[in-house]
């Protein structure tokens, strides 16, 4: 995938600077058939990346699900509440909301019912089949 900086040097190169294909792509170090090709699509706004910005929970993100897990294991008399377990955090240095915790625990919630969901399916295995012995019959 190209990247909106790229492209837009591209563009600009051939379209206002009159610079040949040949020479953009000697000069970007790519391929002219590369360059050719993204003259020629129709996209003019090309999609970012999504973007990834490092979160305060992120090295607390192990010991959070771990606590996810222990909890879920429990009845649900015995659980910690979400607030409990933020305030466990809070007393192992982590500066962040509550509603960061929330939204890490409903992610991780997802996340294990797809996991369950996709291994009960059986996938890639199909049926078992005993094998058949020919010198029995």
């Amino acid at each position: 995938m190209i990247d909106v900086a790229l492209l837009g040097i591209i563009r600009r190169w051939h379209l206002r600077d009159q610079v040949s294909l040949r020479e953009i792509a000697r000069r970007l170090g790519i391929s002219r058939n590369t360059v050719r090709r993204y003259l020629r699509s129709e996209v003019i706004e090309p999609a970012y990346r999504d973007r990834r910005t490092p979160s305060a929970l992120d090295q607390y993100a192990f010991k959070l699900s771990s606590w996810l897990k222990t909890e879920a294991a429990k009845s649900r008399k015995q659980r910690r509440s979400l607030k409990q377990i933020h305030a466990d955090l809070c007393a192992l240095g982590f500066e962040g909301s509550y509603d960061r915790v929330a939204a890490f625990a409903r992610q991780w919630r997802v996340d294990q019912q797809d996991r369950v969901n996709f291994a009960s399916k059986g996938t890639g295995l199909g049926p078992v089949w005993a094998p058949i012995c020919l010198a029995a019959l």
